[in-house]
């Protein structure tokens, strides 16, 4: 089968040929990949930020937000069958360790992270597990939802986590309405009764916030300006910021975008979280880390997808296109999220 592998870091992956999934253990899953997105997270793999956390063999398969079909199952799987159109969790977990018994999937003890750690879904097909998959509605197709299962997600568990605290009269301030941001306004405009202001230095990013359900937007120039149309559009500062960029100085400036009390939701990465701890404890604010989502957030997404309150806007590239998609994702040129399509 066809896939896209990285060989060495620093230099970008090929299209290989190489030998298709098979199934091996009772709960093994293989499926006919429909799509598979295309992140940022990809470019930092590619850069090799990962390789001291995840460790992979080089080469492996990319691709860790993935959609298809069912094509063959393990023994003991009884949750999907053969020809199921089904979402994939971005890890395997193993439904025995302690954060698994409470139901946190991304911290499970012995997870593999397919295209992280472990051969991913750029490619006709992959392997995963039954813990991983979640059937989709009639209606869905994979590749209007692949991206959905790590952006998606990802943008789905911060606003989720934050829901709580954002009733009515409460502000959200978004960074960021590229791949994940999108997500996350639409995230916020179903389950919150916040006032949602987004920020981006994009004004197509924004006409397209404007239609998801942000209230205000505010283009980034310079960030004296961003932090004094935020303080005044929220009366002060935002309750949560939920920065979906996390370098490039918007994890500088999203704290100054609080009010006391406020909570900064990290979510993009590549940057440096820096605050002196006077601040911190003066202001009594908070910053907060968010690894993907749990399975139950992925269902809930899929919910509000088939309900119609979620859509990915998307690029979609054929397989055979991806370096041309990675060099878009890496120049800035991609509305929405990159879609590989086998």
């Amino acid at each position: 089968m066809r896939a896209i592998r990285l060989h060495e870091y620093g230099k970008n992956p090929t299209i290989d040929e190489v030998a298709e999934p098979k199934v091996t253990g009772p709960w093994d899953v293989i499926v006919d990949v429909g799509a598979a997105g295309l992140c940022r997270t990809d470019l930092h793999i590619i850069e090799g930020q990962w390789d001291p956390i995840q460790h992979p063999s080089l080469p492996y398969i990319l691709g860790h937000e993935n959609a298809g079909w069912v094509r063959e199952v393990g023994s003991a799987v009884h949750n999907v069958q053969v020809g199921d159109a089904v979402i994939m969790h971005p890890l395997t977990s193993c439904g025995l360790c302690p954060a698994c018994r409470v139901g946190q999937d991304s911290h499970c003890e012995n997870a593999t992270f397919p295209g992280i750690n472990v051969n991913g879904g750029m490619a006709d097909q992959m392997l995963t597990n039954a813990r991983a998959v979640v059937r989709l509605d009639k209606g869905l197709d994979p590749k209007d939802v692949a991206a959905l299962a790590d952006a998606g997600l990802t943008a789905y568990h911060a606003v989720r986590k934050a829901a709580d605290v954002l009733f009515p009269g409460t502000h959200a301030v978004v960074i960021g309405a590229g791949g994940l941001g999108h997500i996350g306004i639409q995230a916020l405009a179903a389950i919150t009764s916040a006032t949602i202001t987004v920020v981006d230095r994009s004004e197509k990013a924004l006409e397209l916030a404007g239609t998801l359900g942000a209230h205000h937007t505010v283009l980034a120039t310079s960030d004296a300006d961003v932090e004094a149309k935020v303080l005044d559009i929220t009366s002060g500062g935002a309750n949560v910021v939920f920065d979906f960029v996390g370098e490039q100085g918007a994890e500088l400036l999203a704290p100054k975008l609080l009010r006391n009390r406020g909570s900064h939701y990290v979510i993009g990465y590549g940057g440096e979280v820096t605050l002196p701890t006077i601040e911190i404890i003066s202001r009594e604010i908070n910053v907060i880390g968010n690894l993907v989502g749990t399975y139950n957030d992925l269902v809930e997404l899929m919910t509000l997808t088939a309900q119609g309150r979620v859509k990915l806007h998307t690029a979609v590239y054929p397989l055979d296109a991806a370096i041309d998609a990675i060099a878009d994702l890496n120049a800035g040129r991609l509305i929405g999220r990159g879609i590989l399509v086998p």
